[in-house]
């Protein structure tokens, strides 16, 4: 089956070997996000609260791209390195998603890129 990169510079561009996603067929891999600017490649200043919603964007941007929206997402992955903030990601969450919602995973990590304090990936199903 063909694959399409899919990019946008309303995302953050690749800080590494990697393309911000892949379309296979109607499903779409969404590569991990941070809250990073995408205008000046820099982490959002602010409160988890911003860095929450910068990850959320920054993922809606890049689906956007692939012909899709967040509503199309079956599968988030979510890492935080204080899983303290897991309340504020639920309340947040609401923000961007209706029921029924997908399914996701939230892993407490030791770091991530840059540090950042949140990373989220999914993946998306396009309708036909």
């Amino acid at each position: 089956m063909p694959r399409e990169i899919i990019n946008t510079d309303q995302a953050p561009a690749a800080i590494g070997v990697y393309s911000q996603a892949v379309k296979v067929g109607h499903t779409v891999y969404l590569a991990g996000q941070i809250p990073l600017d995408p205008a000046t490649m820099q982490l959002v200043t602010g409160d988890m609260e911003a860095q929450i919603r910068q990850v959320f964007d920054n993922l809606a941007a890049v689906a956007r791209a692939a012909g899709g929206s967040l509503a199309d997402t079956v599968k988030l992955n979510v890492f935080l390195t204080d899983l303290g903030h897991f309340a504020l990601l639920n309340q947040i969450m609401t923000d961007y998603f209706q029921e029924p919602y997908p399914a996701r995973a939230a892993i407490g990590v030791a770091a991530l890129p840059r540090g950042a304090q949140v990373e989220m990936d999914a993946v998306l199903a396009l309708d036909e």
